[in-house]
């Protein structure tokens, strides 16, 4: 919203816009900043589990970022790090669209779940917490025994 739209609310030539703009370009999702700024290339994690990656389409379609949150993820000490098929997909969520369409959202959430089964993980990561929410509640209902992570929750696991 911040980097992308913001911008867009105010006039070309107005004074919001280019301090929007600034603010835009000083605003880093978490594994962007980590990575691409900090050049962080490990948090010292620990997670002896079988993971998947789901792409937020916000974070892969409007900012571009992939690879990021798969370095940090494949650096987690102990990770099975597994990409499931069509990890690029969308979720269904979509925030006001799950709303509006949810036997869309729900057919492509149920997608989406057989893409994790398939992928063998027992855990979800993803960036984006609307697509964790849904995620969640589809694999709660299906009694799917797979579990949702926030990628800045997986960095911060230092198991025994």
């Amino acid at each position: 919203m911040i980097k992308v739209f913001l911008p867009k609310l105010f006039a070309e030539d107005s004074s919001q816009r280019s301090l929007a703009e600034e603010i835009g370009r000083r605003t880093f999702e978490l594994s962007e900043f980590l990575s691409s700024v900090l050049g962080v290339e490990t948090t010292g994690a620990r997670f002896p589990e079988v993971v998947t990656y789901h792409d937020s389409c916000h974070l892969l379609r409007e900012l571009g970022i992939s690879s990021q949150p798969r370095q940090l993820i494949r650096a987690v000490e102990e990770i099975d790090f597994r990409e499931m098929e069509h990890c690029d997909r969308c979720c269904g969520f979509g925030g006001a669209f799950s709303v509006k369409f949810p036997d869309i959202s729900t057919a492509m959430g149920a997608d989406k779940v057989g893409w994790i089964q398939g992928s063998g993980a027992r855990y979800v990561i993803a960036s984006d917490v609307g697509c964790l929410m849904h995620l969640r509640g589809l694999l709660e209902r299906n009694r799917v025994p797979v579990q949702t992570m926030h990628l800045a929750e997986l960095l911060a696991k230092f198991e025994d």
